[in-house]
């Protein structure tokens, strides 16, 4: 049994593209736990971002069913988007519920964060459970793809989740996790 793992070590980084707030890549030179070193590591930077599986009094779950660019046709959605420069991620996520959906819920519960990628950055996704949500005004979301919202019962989500039709794997992670939370 190993009684400590050593951690990778960044010995240089350098940005070799950068599109502003929402990619840059950068080349590291790392160094491995055994010594050797990786010259040319890529890893990317992305704003982190939420995920927000929300759910009415009645029991209904708050979905999309909508386009995304890479994305091969329609997909279901939970609400999600960027996390702001300074913005607390919970924050974050009853900014985008209200802004997408035009829904509030007065119950929060934390899913998680979690790395999108291990080895090459990305973001981190922070996941929550919003429950008692209810309409509270219009939607008034700036996003660039078609969709519709959608009110879905439980064994709808849990059967689309199965047949793989939340086609992004943070959104299936989220209402897999938030579907474990509430089988109690």
């Amino acid at each position: 049994m190993i009684d400590e793992l050593r951690q990778w070590k960044t010995l240089s980084r350098k940005t070799i593209l950068d599109r502003g707030k929402y990619l840059t890549v950068e080349e590291h030179a790392i160094e491995l736990p055994d010594g050797r070193v990786i010259e040319h590591w890529p890893w990317i930077v992305t704003p982190d971002f939420v995920i927000v599986v929300a759910i009415t009094a009645g029991g209904a779950y708050v979905c999309f069913r909508q386009t995304k660019y890479g994305v091969e046709g329609t997909s279901l959605a939970p609400t999600g988007g960027y996390i702001e420069p300074g913005e607390d991620p919970l924050e974050a996520a009853k900014r985008e519920l209200l802004e997408e959906t035009g829904y509030q819920a007065t119950e929060w519960i934390d899913l998680g964060a979690y790395v999108v990628d291990a080895n090459r950055g990305v973001a981190t996704a922070y996941l929550y459970l919003a429950r008692d949500a209810r309409p509270v005004a219009a939607p008034d979301a700036d996003d660039l793809e078609d969709q519709q919202l959608l009110l879905l019962g439980r064994d709808k989500v849990e059967a689309a989740l199965a047949r793989g039709e939340f086609k992004a794997l943070p959104w299936a992670a989220a209402v897999a996790l938030a579907l474990l939370h509430l089988k109690d």
